[in-house]
């Protein structure tokens, strides 16, 4: 089966509310390729590796996190951006890039699916009063300490986090996948043990610690995978268009 790009592209838009968002780079369809839609590849980046994966598979195209044409970039199409845009025009493929309207959503959402993921258990927004807050909060099913939680992200996620340990058990906790190390001044207001998120800067140590919040650096690939394989299934399910989700390996 397949679809006219215009109508995914519609049915994406409507689903995941991405005309209420505002964010750092278009939403929906940035590069436009065939006027049809068979196959879909997905990943967290558009990367050359993606890219040429989609080129493999003959897809109609390829569904994303982290797009191109962000807000504050260079608009000269050279070098890498430029072998890029070739690729997908040459092979006529279609990139589609949600990003926060990907992090946010309630049900395929990053944070969601990574709640998901790791059993944790959703209590709300990570920004009181905000109901597009990006991050969340909620509780594990039972206290851990923070090497027993530490193994576990690792266990699911593949990847062993960074670990700031205010040496006390975790019970409520706050996320927000990828970079968003900022947000855990939200996670200290909400008043919670602990806060994962994928990166980490070096002032977050002090903060933590500071605040008695244990800190979990769990990669910012690593905690965004989930979203755009939720969203590829949804694609599948919903609208018959055939999904599949490449992993290209990122250590960051």
């Amino acid at each position: 089966m397949s679809l006219a790009t215009a109508d995914l592209i519609a049915a994406l838009d409507h689903y995941l509310n991405s005309a209420a968002i505002h964010d750092y780079c278009p939403n929906g369809l940035q590069v436009e390729g065939r006027p049809r839609i068979r196959r879909i590849v997905s990943g967290v980046t558009a990367s050359q590796a993606l890219i040429d994966a989609a080129i493999e598979q003959q897809a109609d195209a390829i569904l994303v996190h982290h797009g191109y044409f962000w807000k504050g970039e260079s608009p000269v199409v050279r070098g890498m951006k430029q072998r890029r845009l070739k690729s997908l025009l040459t092979h006529d493929i279609n990139l589609i890039a949600y990003h926060l309207p990907l992090d946010i959503h309630p049900e395929v959402g990053n944070n969601v699916q990574l709640a998901h993921k790791l059993g944790l258990r959703i209590n709300g927004p990570l920004e009181a009063g905000n109901p597009n807050s990006v991050g969340l909060i909620g509780e594990l099913p039972q206290p851990q300490s923070s090497a027993a939680l530490a193994s576990h992200i690792e266990h699911v996620l593949g990847r062993t986090p960074m670990v700031v340990d205010a040496g006390k058990p975790i019970r409520t906790l706050g996320w927000c996948t990828g970079g968003a190390q900022n947000y855990i001044d939200h996670a200290i207001a909400a008043g919670v043990d602990a806060f994962i998120t994928g990166e980490i800067s070096e002032h977050s140590t002090h903060s933590a610690l500071e605040n008695g919040l244990s800190y979990f650096a769990a990669g910012h690939h690593a905690t965004e995978r989930y979203g755009v394989q939720a969203l590829g299934d949804w694609i599948a399910r919903t609208l018959g268009i055939e999904h599949q989700y490449v992993e290209c390996p990122n250590p960051a």
